[in-house]
């Protein structure tokens, strides 16, 4: 877990942050902001990065990094002001920073965010149900193994390939969940998200066996007809030979982000999106290929009575 110190990553957006000191000048000041490696997240703060801009006259420099403990080490070292959708069950050192979660208070959780997430394991509908299915018994964990060898490529030899969580810093630990429960599989990490979608559609249009991860709310569950494979039931003890817990995301940000910018945080405190509401918006993205700051601009064209209901009173 991280403590005190800043993750080499951290300490290059810190220098980073000190190169941008120069940027525009608003009323309001200059926030800097992490940009979640996932669509979901950051379409999220993308939305509230052009609320603070256009209503409360800030400047917000959006800061690409990795999610997870380098955030949180960011906004207690002060290099990051506030962050979109905490998923707690990737976020293992909120115990350690957010109040809520029995920290010190370092990191503060702003308010539920709207959305509510599962993760699991997936399998295409074709491979286990309908005439032809290949593993019609895969239904839960405890029979994978029966279908190791469905799920064999060259790279994974005698074991069947899981292709796991794309991006190591979310800790999913599907290796370890693999050895935990006695699982003849070896992990594919892909490095992205982006990469990791790419390689589940190209094995659904081929209809090849897969098993991968996946969460909900996705765009992918809008494309691909898949069904979710049963793990035991989340245990904070017994981590990780269990499942995901269902996970109310929060965003978070900065103890001064309360004391030097109260507007803002009301606005975060107040923001919600919900399952149904983000699912189109990341679709637009990443299927459609809008780009980000587009697809809010028109979101927000459309929806203008929702967000100035978020808008500080006064």
């Amino acid at each position: 877990m991280l403590k005190k110190h800043l993750t080499p990553i951290a300490s290059a957006c810190t220098l980073a942050l000190g190169l941008a000191v120069s940027a525009p000048a608003s009323a309001g000041g200059l926030l800097k902001a992490a940009v979640a490696d996932w669509t979901g997240g950051a379409v999220m703060c993308e939305i509230i990065h052009q609320i603070v801009e256009q209503e409360l006259d800030y400047k917000v420099k959006r800061i690409v990094m990795p999610s997870g403990p380098n955030v949180q080490a960011g906004i207690r070292a002060g290099d990051i002001d506030y962050a979109c959708e905490n998923w707690p069950s990737y976020n293992t050192n909120n115990v350690n920073y957010v109040k809520e979660y029995g920290g010190d208070g370092s990191v503060v959780k702003l308010a539920d965010s709207g959305v509510v997430g599962v993760s699991s394991y997936y399998v295409p509908r074709y491979l286990v149900e309908g005439d032809g299915a290949k593993a019609p018994n895969l239904k839960t964990w405890e029979n994978m193994n029966e279908y190791a060898d469905l799920f064999k490529t060259i790279e994974s030899g005698d074991k069947g390939r899981l292709i796991g969580c794309p991006v190591s810093a979310w800790a999913c630990d599907d290796t370890k969940r693999m050895e935990a429960l006695g699982l003849n599989y070896i992990v594919s990490e892909l490095g992205s998200d982006a990469a990791h979608w790419a390689e589940v559609q190209a094995a659904y249009k081929r209809k090849e066996a897969f098993i991968a991860y996946a969460w909900e709310p996705h765009w992918i569950h809008a494309t691909l007809d898949l069904v979710k494979v049963e793990l035991p039931a989340h245990s904070d003890e017994k981590w990780p030979a269990t499942g995901w817990a269902e996970d109310v995301t929060f965003n978070y940000g900065s103890p001064s982000l309360l004391e030097d910018h109260p507007k803002v945080a009301e606005l975060i405190s107040n923001f919600r999106l919900t399952n149904e509401m983000q699912a189109p918006l990341i679709l637009a993205v990443d299927v459609d290929g809008k780009e980000i700051d587009e697809v809010v601009e028109g979101w927000m064209k459309e929806n203008e009575a929702t967000w100035k209901s978020w808008l500080p009173k006064g």
